[in-house]
C-alpha cells in the first residue's frame, strides 16, 4: 500500500538542501552514537559527553557542530558549559518509524511508536 504525500509547495520546485544537510549529518557512525547517547541521557554537558562517547573534546565539538548545523540537536549554555539534547521534532520528521524508535526514549515509544 502506497502512501500519498501532500506537498504544500505550490511552486513546483522543492529545495532539498535542508534534507541533504540533515542526511549528511546522519551518515556518520560517531554522530549517530552521539545522538543515541543524547536520547538515552537527555540533556548532557559536553564534558560528560566526551567520556560517554570516548572522544576528545575537539573531535566531539566538530561532530556536535555538524549536528547543530543540521538542526538535529539543540544547545543550551549554562554559565561556561554547553548542554546538548536531541531535537526530537526534527528527528521525528526525518526518520522512518523503525529508525525513529531507536532515537526515542522508552516513554515516547509507548505513545506513538513501535
Amino acid at each position: 500500500m502506497l502512501k500519498e504525500l501532500t506537498l504544500t509547495n505550490t511552486s513546483g520546485t522543492v529545495d532539498f538542501t535542508k534534507f541533504e544537510t540533515k542526511f549528511k549529518a546522519l551518515a556518520d557512525q560517531k554522530r549517530l552514537r552521539i545522538m543515541y547517547e543524547l536520547t538515552q541521557k537527555g540533556s548532557v554537558c559536553v564534558c560528560d559527553l566526551c567520556e560517554v562517547v570516548e572522544m576528545a573534546q575537539s573531535k566531539l565539538s566538530y561532530h556536535l557542530k555538524v549536528l547543530l548545523d543540521a538542526d538535529l540537536i539543540k544547545r543550551e549554555i549554562k554559565g561556561t558549559w554547553s548542554y546538548y539534547e536531541l531535537n526530537q521534532t526534527e528527528v521525528n520528521q526525518l526518520l522512518s518509524p523503525e529508525l525513529c524508535c531507536i532515537f526515542r526514549n522508552a516513554e515516547d515509544r509507548l505513545i506513538d511508536c513501535c
